[in-house]
């Protein structure tokens, strides 16, 4: 298959699956409700104190963004069924592409729901001024793809099980781990003014090795999943 043919097929998938959550709309009448609500909540719980919450104001956005954020990946993964990934299969769509694809739509709605958070995590908590306000947009960006490939990628492992339900979160929550810290160590790294290189490159290493994970085995586990 050439290069070009495997992108369209990509993107014709990012395109359904997008339209799938368009007609739906549980990521923007669902999901961003309930995480609006958590950052509302939070505070108070542990007090108004505005120094505290200026201080954990960017950890509590990585934290419900990959809490809220799993969900949204995860379910976009799983809206095909059996006949679905059949026809797939029959249309000739490469697996690998499918992920990618696939990958691509959640990493987008999970990019919009951080996008509608932010203003709320600024507005609640007040985080301080920080030098480096553009290395936070990559952050989120780098985020947004890490989360999208984990959530695929569990669910391309737990297709066709009973318990997918119960397993792929399972698979996703310790995964999502070295984003929180990468993320949160990014924020306060710069509100020192320290170094954020090292967690940069392992945001992009661990992308770059979900991405090559979920290539390789993309055509193994849709054989496994019939």
């Amino acid at each position: 298959m050439s290069a070009r043919e495997f992108w369209r097929q990509a993107f014709e998938i990012m395109r359904k699956d997008l339209k799938i959550e368009g007609r739906a709309g549980e990521v923007l009448s669902i999901t961003v409700p309930f995480g609006a609500v958590a950052l509302l909540l939070i505070p108070m719980a542990i007090g108004t104190e505005k120094a505290m919450l200026a201080r954990i104001g960017p950890g509590m956005f990585f934290a419900i963004t990959l809490l809220f954020g799993m969900l949204v990946a995860f379910r976009q993964s799983a809206t095909d069924e059996p006949a679905q990934r059949e026809l797939l299969t029959l249309l000739g769509i490469d697996p690998a592409a499918t992920f990618i694809g696939r990958s691509a739509a959640s990493a987008l709605l999970l990019l919009g729901f951080e996008l509608v958070l932010a203003p709320l995590d600024i507005v609640l908590y007040n985080p301080s001024p920080i030098r480096g306000w553009g290395w936070l947009v990559l952050i989120v960006l780098f985020v947004a793809i890490g989360l999208a490939l984990i959530g695929t990628l569990a669910g391309s492992v737990t297709a066709g099980l009973r318990t997918r339900a119960t397993l792929a979160p399972l698979l996703v929550a310790p995964l999502s781990v070295p984003l929180l810290i990468a993320s949160s160590q990014v924020v306060e790294a710069l509100r020192l003014d320290r170094s954020i290189l090292n967690w940069i490159i392992l945001l992009i290493a661990m992308n770059l090795a979900l991405t090559v994970v979920g290539v390789i085995t993309a055509r193994p586990l849709e054989e496994t999943s019939r």
